[in-house]
């Protein structure tokens, strides 16, 4: 049983976000939380809560890009991606590109990130993550409800399947 006065991990990790949101005007923890998972920092013991909170977001990012990059250039890909490319159509490219070329644009501010850590460039890059999650999560998710909408509907064959 956890002593009332003793905090969990979580609590305590609260408390640390609360100060450096303060000094730097940074998103709520809750929101933080819900769009990239903080809270599993708790599990981290850190003198450098910025950088985790940082590569939070770089890990989302990074598998938002890897999976488009899938679907944009389908090289060895798995064969539920052609068919996921077959559903969209320009539209939905045009966004997916979009949000490509935004997430990208995070991927390459990351070595810089990693090879030199700055505070103050650990700060803006949350900053500048949360303005741009809030802009391409509405492309995804556009594109991933016309991906569910037609996921059932019957594509046309023309009688050969991928291997003959």
């Amino acid at each position: 049983m956890v002593d009332e006065c003793e905090c969990s991990d979580l609590e305590e990790l609260k408390k640390a976000y609360v100060e450096i949101q303060k000094k730097y005007g940074l998103p709520e923890f809750d929101r933080l939380n819900k769009d990239f998972q903080v809270e599993k920092i708790a599990e981290v013991e850190t003198d450098y809560l910025v950088r985790e909170i940082r590569k939070f977001i770089a890990d989302k990012f990074s598998n938002y890009l890897r999976f488009i990059e899938t679907i944009l250039n389908p090289v060895n890909a798995q064969m539920i991606v052609f068919h996921i490319i077959k559903m969209l159509g320009a539209e939905e490219k045009t966004k997916l590109t979009d949000v490509y070329k935004k997430l990208s644009k995070f991927e390459v501010q990351l070595i810089s990130l990693d090879v030199d850590f700055n505070e103050q460039k650990e700060v803006e890059f949350i900053k500048d993550s949360c303005a741009v999650w809030d802009e391409v999560k509405k492309d995804i998710l556009e594109v991933m409800n016309v991906v569910n909408k037609k996921w059932d509907d019957k594509i046309e064959k023309n009688g050969k399947g991928y291997f003959g």
